[in-house]
């Protein structure tokens, strides 16, 4: 690959990134992240039902 193909992979790979970050860091995601993670902890599942 040329030069110019790498810094159009790199810009898009960066682009990317940045998009995934502002999702990620949103506060409905990092709500429902904290929500699952507190039922994981307070709700002890031992492979039966729900």
């Amino acid at each position: 690959m040329s030069t110019a193909e790498y810094a159009i992979g790199t810009l898009a790979a960066a682009a990317f990134a940045a998009l995934l970050y502002t999702v990620v860091t949103s506060d409905a995601v990092t709500e429902a992240l904290s929500s699952l993670v507190r039922r994981a902890l307070s709700e002890p599942s031992f492979g039966g039902g729900s």
